[in-house]
């Protein structure tokens, strides 16, 4: 062999060595993700809480308080309709009361007027007659205003005392007119519709016999249907026969015995 040959060391049965290819990052944090769900202690999951059960009963009741409190706030709005609507009505009735009133002076100076002459001179004046038809035909005209706007004269001559439309002034004493009768008035009253706007001044029977008070219709057919008894008639001799004087006189053998 030459001695500028280098010999070449062989290797029996062994191969080189490679390098190993490296794992992918993603796919090995999963691994160790997973090995450590593995290794960590399983807990149990928390379960949700579970829903209280309504009952039929409840949802019942619950239903009954709603209708009940719906029908409450609807009849408190018909009521609140109503009321309005009855004092629309009413200031639309009596707006104009107190205007009336002060027009009650003018129509009792008018009527003062025509009654403060005397028929005799009006016929021997022509024109103290004229104004006193012009008078008068100014108090028709106030009265006919009056009656259209539903103002009604009260003149309670002869009529009994009434204190929620009469004004008692004093006291006439008349024999021939039952007590509390108006036998005199001062002054007229006169009422708006169902309102009054002035009482009437009166004056009043004192003395007279009272008024008989009116009995009520049942009353009166029961006194009707109750008859009265027949009364026994004395004999003769002034004396009422009794029944021991009639068994006396009656024939041997007429009398039965009951007690038997």
């Amino acid at each position: 062999m030459a001695r500028g040959k280098k010999k070449t060391p062989k290797t029996k049965g062994r191969k080189a060595k490679t390098p190993a290819a490296e794992p992918d990052e993603p796919a090995a944090a999963e691994a160790a993700e997973a090995e450590t769900a593995a290794e960590a202690p399983t807990e149990a999951p928390t379960e949700a809480p579970e829903a209280p059960e309504v009952t039929v009963v409840q949802l019942e009741a619950e239903m009954a308080s709603l209708k009940d409190q719906l029908l409450r706030a609807l009849a408190e709005t018909e009521n609140l309709r109503r009321r309005s609507q009855r004092e629309r009505e009413d200031i639309a009735r009596y707006a104009a009361a107190p205007l009336l009133r002060d027009l009650l002076g003018v129509a009792d100076n008018l009527r003062r007027a025509l009654e403060s002459v005397p028929p005799e001179a009006a016929e021997d004046s022509e024109q103290l007659k004229t104004l006193l038809d012009g008078v008068e035909l100014t108090e028709k005209e106030l009265h006919s205003v009056f009656a259209r706007h539903h103002v009604v004269k009260i003149d309670p001559l002869g009529e009994r005392l009434d204190p929620h439309s009469h004004e008692a002034m004093f006291e006439v004493p008349d024999p021939a007119s039952p007590a509390g009768t108006i036998v005199q008035v001062v002054q007229s009253g006169y009422r708006l519709f169902d309102r009054l706007l002035r009482a009437a001044q009166v004056g009043v029977a004192k003395g007279g016999p009272a008024p008989e008070p009116k009995a009520p219709p049942g009353e009166a057919a029961e006194d009707d249907a109750e008859a009265p008894e027949p009364e026994e008639t004395p004999a003769a001799g002034g004396e009422t026969p009794s029944a021991e004087d009639g068994e006396d006189d009656l024939p041997p053998g007429s009398r039965v015995d009951t007690t038997a």
